[in-house]
């Protein structure tokens, strides 16, 4: 592809890459260096992870803000230092005598505005440093906890064995909602332990996995989509008149109202993207102007 292009690639993930790994993947393929990642993917998890080329790359930060869909795998019986099957398990407790009801009856008390505890292996920062990097460095790291909304959480099957039991769910969160917190919380409510041990995620925001191609694939056939399309299906749109739009390419206020309590994408006559604006008092001003 010309690498002068902008736009946005809907990766599906494997599991064993970091999301880094796949930013530096797309640079290689579209031949710039100006690409990143909207919403970091564990190496273990897979799915859909939104890759912005170019002037795309100013948008990542607004797109990383919205509802994400996940299918996951919870394990009772076991907890882990990680909160999933990358870490050492710290205790192992019977869960043969539970019950796919007990399971279910368990699960709404994480559905709704929850006040959620990030994993100590999270990439949340504590005092400038990544959560991660400090629990890495022999640190024990304990973060607060912060409200998240669980928009459902639907248990889709109950696999049991010898050693415990087997979970499978689908989540649709808000950003900052951490699955593997889910799955440990679950656990510790029903008095085993839990941890996950499949992630893929299947949705941020209108992007799906139908929208997602592999890192193979895009070698081949490199599929970006355009920031105009992108803008249209992500935010709420307003339609400038030809002055207004003017306006707009020099970063000035708008004296209009929006109508929208989010960033809103703002179009010119033509319906092509021009910037984001959010509605401050009587006034519209710019977030992110990329025209």
């Amino acid at each position: 592809m010309s690498s002068d292009r902008s736009g946005l690639v809907v990766v599906d993930k494997p599991g064993g890459m970091t999301s880094h790994d796949v930013v530096a993947r797309i640079r290689r393929i579209a031949g710039t260096r100006k690409v990143g990642h909207a919403g970091t993917l564990d190496p273990m998890a897979t799915g859909v992870l939104l890759v912005g080329v170019n002037r795309a790359t100013r948008l990542l930060g607004h797109l990383a803000l919205t509802e994400k869909a996940y299918d996951a795998t919870i394990r009772l019986g076991a907890a882990t230092t990680t909160d999933d099957a990358e870490g050492e398990v710290v205790r192992r407790t019977a869960a043969g005598h539970l019950t796919e009801q007990d399971v279910r009856a368990a699960v709404p008390r994480f559905v709704g505005d929850i006040d959620q505890r990030p994993s100590a292996v999270s990439a949340v920062k504590v005092e400038g440093r990544r959560a991660y990097a400090r629990v890495r460095a022999g640190e024990e790291v304990e973060l607060p906890a912060r409200r998240v909304t669980v928009h459902e959480l639907r248990v889709d099957g109950v696999r049991r064995d010898a050693d415990g039991l087997d979970v499978d769910v689908s989540v649709r969160c808000s950003s900052g909602t951490y699955v593997r917190a889910l799955a440990r919380d679950l656990g510790e409510v029903l008095g085993v332990g839990g941890h996950l041990t499949a992630l893929r995620r299947t949705a941020v925001g209108p992007f799906g996995l139908d929208r997602a191609h592999s890192l193979d694939v895009l070698a081949d056939r490199f599929e970006l989509l355009e920031l105009t399309d992108v803008a249209q299906e992500a935010f709420p749109t307003y339609r400038l008149d030809a002055e207004q739009a003017a306006h707009v390419r020099d970063g000035r206020p708008l004296d209009v109202v929006l109508g929208a309590p989010v960033p809103v994408a703002v179009l010119d006559p033509d319906g092509t993207f021009l910037a984001l604006y959010e509605q401050r008092g009587r006034t519209a001003t710019a977030v992110a102007v990329f025209a």
